[in-house]
């Protein structure tokens, strides 16, 4: 099987119209590349016409650097496959698209206070004078001002200064008591003492993409000398394609290189399917074979097991953004309207 670059299951039932799932393997590339990083200068130039100091652009520079992250949606099926595997469509696919969300809290003195200093960071611009210079009376006011407005408005949010020090006196209480080994928050504090707690003001809120993971379970039933090298061909293929990889490495029994990169496409004969999902780059996180498909060992007069069952789990490497959802660019199913979607999309 030397130089093979092209396995398929079973031999005689792929034709024009088979529906099938055909899995490309090529070389993974890093998503660290050259790139350059633009800086723009700002200077004072004197005043405007209320006053102000009037900032204007400088001249831009650029820095040439290296940029270890890559755009969304920057992963693409482009490169020229090393091996083709050609394989049933499982009869259990389905696919999960997911976000991730998480439980926020903030109630409305912490709220309250972090947006004054939130005004208290953008005070910055306050420290530089009309002439450019600065000015560190001018900048010291301006936060002086911003902590107090800080302090105010958690004073209106708690209803007055006994609320706010309510609060505090609780708060110090409840690291008190932690000293001593009594874990009761100002929160439980204040629900002992008055039946109340501060509103949460729980929310929702986006913490990020998540990725998508595939498990595919595939049965082989070798019925001739040529089918049972095939199996043989493909199980040995994505074992060895999933493995971390020592040969090329740059410095060898020091570093390993990442093992192989697999593209997923769901087929109609020559064309990717009409309705079905579509994939990423995946890496195949496990491989696991099951010699005994049959509940019992029975081999052929070779050795090979008359029946096998292959799982397969995928992974993405990048999650799903939005912008890959734009009109699909081919190619095309027979009949298929360029100006329409392929399938389901991801």
């Amino acid at each position: 099987m030397a130089g093979k670059n092209l396995y398929r299951y079973p031999l005689t039932s792929f034709t024009d119209t088979t529906d099938y799932l055909q899995i490309n393997i090529v070389d993974y590339v890093p998503i660290g590349k050259a790139g350059t990083v633009t800086e723009t200068k700002t200077q004072v130039t004197g005043k405007d016409a209320d006053g102000n100091p009037k900032i204007e652009e400088g001249r831009g520079f650029q820095l040439k650097g290296t940029s270890l992250t890559g755009t969304p949606g920057a992963r693409r099926n482009t490169k020229k496959p090393r091996e083709t595997i050609l394989l049933p469509i499982p009869s259990n696919i389905s696919d999960t698209n997911a976000s991730s969300f998480g439980d926020s809290r903030l109630n409305s003195i912490a709220g309250a206070a972090a947006a004054g200093v939130i005004n208290t960071i953008g005070t910055g611009e306050d420290f530089i004078n009309a002439e450019g210079g600065v000015d560190i009376t001018g900048g010291l006011q301006s936060f002086q001002n911003a902590v107090g407005n800080a302090f105010s408005n958690a004073t209106t949010a708690a209803g007055g200064l006994s609320g706010v020090q309510g609060f505090v006196s609780r708060f110090f209480a409840s690291a008190a008591l932690s000293q001593i080994n009594v874990n009761l928050t100002a929160d439980q504090i204040l629900a002992r003492t008055t039946g109340e707690i501060l509103n949460p003001n729980l929310e929702l809120l986006f913490n990020g993409p998540t990725l998508r993971t595939f498990r595919f379970s595939f049965k082989f039933n070798p019925r001739s000398e040529e089918e049972s090298r095939e199996v043989k061909g493909i199980i040995r293929c994505l074992k060895i394609n999933s493995a971390p990889k020592v040969q090329g490495a740059s410095i060898k029994n020091t570093f390993l290189k990442t093992p192989s990169v697999f593209e997923l496409t769901y087929k109609q004969g020559t064309a990717p399917h009409q309705f079905l999902n579509r994939f990423k780059q995946c890496f195949l996180e496990s491989v696991s074979v099951n010699y005994t498909g049959s509940n019992g060992y029975a081999t052929y007069d070779d050795g090979t097991p008359v029946s096998m069952i292959m799982t397969l789990t995928f992974k993405e490497i990048e999650p799903i953004y939005d912008i890959d959802y734009n009109p699909y660019s081919g190619p095309y199913a027979p009949g298929q309207d360029p100006a329409t979607p392929g399938g389901v999309g991801y």
